[in-house]
Order: C-alpha cells, then sequence, then structure tokens
C-alpha cells in the first residue's frame, strides 16, 4: 500500500518535469559533473549500483543504503585524472549510523581544472606584448551532500534524502551557488532481490551565476567576437534511475550478484538506447562475483549509443567496464578500467578508490564465514 502511494505521489511530479524541461533555463547537461560517478567498484560496474548500494558511497548513489552500514563509521576516498593529468576529479565522503535505524553521511566532489593560463592583459596599454601579464586561474566545480537515511516500520523497506550544495568557479571572473534535492527508496525481498530509486535534483536544482569582468576583459571578449555573459540562473532538471538486483550464494563463502539500471531523463531526446522526446532512457548492467570480503571480479556494460556512419547509418555502441576489489578487516581497495568521463569516444583510465571502515560497540559480530553484503 505504501509503495502504491509513492508511485502514485511521483505522477504529478513527472507532469511538472516535462513542462520545465522546455525552459531555456535548462540545459541538458548543467551540473553534469555529479552525474560522473564515484568509488571505482560502481564505475567497474558501469554504475549499476542504485539498487544495492549499502556503504559510504550511499551517499552519492542512492541516500537510502546509507542506513544498511554495517559498522558505526565508513570513510570512502577516490582520486581520478583526465588527459594526462590536466583535469583531476576528486571524491571524499564519509557516513555514521545513528542506530540501527538511521544514519548520516557527507560527501564531497571536485572537478577543476588548474593553472589555466589568462591572456587577457597580454597586450598592454600602449599596444605591447608583455609576458609578464600571463596569470593563471582555476576553473572547479565542488559538490557538497549532506545525507539522511533510515529504516521504516515496513521490513527491508528504506528511504534516505540528499541535501546537495553546490559552488561551481571560474577564476575571478565568474562564479554560482547552487542548491538542490536528492530522495532514494530502497526495497529488499526476503530472497535475494533488491529493488532501488533515486530521484536526483527532485525539485530541480538552481544555480545562480555572478560574473565579474574589467573593462579589459570585456573589450578583449568583445573584439574576439564573444558574447558578454550576463548574471542569471542555471536549472537542473530532475533525472530518475531505477534499478533491480539479485543475488546469490554458492559455495563457502562465495557469492555473485547482477544488477540492471535505468536511467530516465526529461529533457528531451539524447543519444541513449531508447531515445523519444522529451523522455530518454538509458540502460546499464553490472555484475560481480567474489568471496567472502577478500576479493571481488566485476564487470559492466552502458554507455549505449548510436554512432553515425559515413554513409549516414547508424551503429549502435556500448562501453565495457571491468573492475577488481580485495579488502581485509574493514580495509578494502577497488580498481576499476573505464572510460570515467563516459565518452562516445572511450577514453579509459585507470581508477582506484579506498574505502575503510571502523566499529562501534553496537556493531554485531559475524562469523568467519559467513559472506559479506554486497558493498
Amino acid at each position: 500500500m505504501l509503495l502504491r502511494k509513492i508511485v502514485l505521489s511521483l505522477i504529478p511530479l513527472m507532469a511538472i518535469f516535462m513542462v520545465r524541461a522546455q525552459s531555456s533555463l535548462a540545459p541538458k547537461y548543467s551540473n553534469d559533473f555529479l552525474s560522473i560517478g564515484v568509488d571505482a567498484r560502481a564505475l567497474g560496474m558501469s554504475n549499476s549500483v542504485v539498487a544495492g548500494v549499502n556503504d559510504v558511497t550511499s551517499g552519492y548513489w542512492n541516500p537510502a543504503g546509507l542506513v544498511q552500514m554495517e559498522t558505526m563509521l565508513d570513510f570512502g576516498i577516490m582520486h581520478a585524472e583526465y588527459f594526462a593529468g590536466i583535469a583531476k576529479y576528486d571524491y571524499i565522503g564519509a557516513a555514521y549510523k545513528i542506530d540501527e535505524k538511521s544514519a548520516v553521511g557527507i560527501t564531497g566532489i571536485r572537478f577543476g581544472v588548474d593553472n589555466i593560463p589568462n591572456t587577457t592583459q597580454l597586450i598592454d596599454a600602449d599596444g605591447n606584448v608583455n609576458y609578464d601579464n600571463i596569470t593563471t586561474f582555476t576553473a572547479a566545480d565542488y559538490g557538497f551532500l549532506l545525507t539522511y537515511s533510515r529504516e521504516l516500520s515496513i521490513p527491508r523497506l528504506y528511504l534516505g534524502g540528499n541535501v546537495k550544495i553546490i559552488y561551481r568557479q571560474v577564476g575571478d571572473f565568474a562564479h554560482s551557488w547552487g542548491f538542490g534535492l536528492d530522495a532514494g527508496i530502497q526495497y529488499h525481498l526476503k530472497k535475494n532481490w533488491k529493488f532501488g530509486a533515486i530521484l536526483r535534483d527532485a525539485t530541480s536544482t538552481f544555480n545562480a551565476w555572478v560574473f565579474k569582468l574589467d573593462d579589459v576583459t570585456k573589450n578583449v571578449w568583445i573584439q574576439t567576437g564573444n558574447e558578454l555573459p550576463e548574471n542569471g540562473l542555471e536549472l537542473t532538471l530532475p533525472r530518475l534511475i531505477l534499478g533491480a538486483q539479485g543475488d546469490f550464494q554458492f559455495g563457502k563463502g562465495f557469492y555473485g550478484l547482477f544488477e540492471m539500471d535505468f536511467d530516465f531523463t526529461f529533457d528531451g531526446r539524447r543519444n541513449v538506447l531508447i531515445r523519444t522526446s522529451p523522455i530518454s532512457i538509458d540502460p546499464h548492467l553490472g555484475v560481480e562475483l567474489g568471496w567472502k570480503e577478500y576479493v571481488a571480479l566485476r564487470a559492466g556494460f552502458g554507455n549505449f549509443q548510436f554512432e553515425r556512419q559515413f554513409d549516414g547509418s547508424e551503429k549502435l555502441s556500448f562501453q565495457p567496464n571491468i573492475g577488481i576489489g580485495i579488502g581485509f578487516k574493514g580495509i578494502r581497495l577497488d580498481y576499476a578500467f573505464t572510460d570515467i568521463g563516459n565518452q562516445s569516444v572511450a577514453l579509459y583510465s585507470h581508477i582506484f578508490s579506498l574505502k575503510f571502515r571502523i566499529k562501534g560497540k553496537r556493531d554485531k559480530q559475524k562469523g568467519k564465514d559467513e559472506a559479506p553484503k554486497n558493498e
């Protein structure tokens, strides 16, 4: 009955999303740095973790999973780079289990390019080229997610939400502040099936941009044929992600799982597997095989796109990912070989992430031969 009410409550929201999709304030890829993903485990599984995630990275993937942490404290970090280190992408997260029914967490994400040359003052007032006038600046995006998660009175039903604070900066030229909300839900069946959903930017996320350009910079932009930017709002439309996971155990401590997720966007036709207007659907699949908490092998398939050929026809392509994880006594190191930027032309990178857990007095002791939860 509760699930039926939740579904019905989403119907009027969907109508609002479709209307907002026509807004000129809503570019398709606004705040897209928050869609890259975190954690080498998830990246190795093509981001297919919404239904089963249950550790510190739940703060990013699905806040409902945070309360399912197995220890009192969870921490996670990740570093990745684009284009031989030109751009850097960093993640850090921490989570605390208040009691058996609730948990809180904080997530920080930075995507930035440092030491960009500023040549707007290269030519001085006398018309001479002066290389001493070249300075550098940083263009960076920051996202901070504050998470609360709770298990409801209905067994195996979990809810969670994020408050998002976004700061984007382009040197001294421009900056913006943004605010938004995420809402997530997970439900576990008794027989090894899990279902999850997250509505990102549930109320739409607003970024207020402020531009600060001196007269010299304005003249340079005008003379080079650029339009002067104006202060204003940028809108990030909601995105709905649905997922289902099945897991099984075999042998002594061995386990396997697979998850299928579907990303729904409401901003018009996108180049994904199911493309309509205004709704597009992007599916992705991940699998994992492991032994206890010690080792896990992973693979994923996603980023389905139609590539136009020279003869005008289209060919469907997809992006495979692989990964491995090793763990011991609450410390876990994960690796993924993946295209961190999710580009149509794959630029694969080696991604590492680290997670570690600290037990509290109320944490239940596990048997030595118990297969781990799907971390």
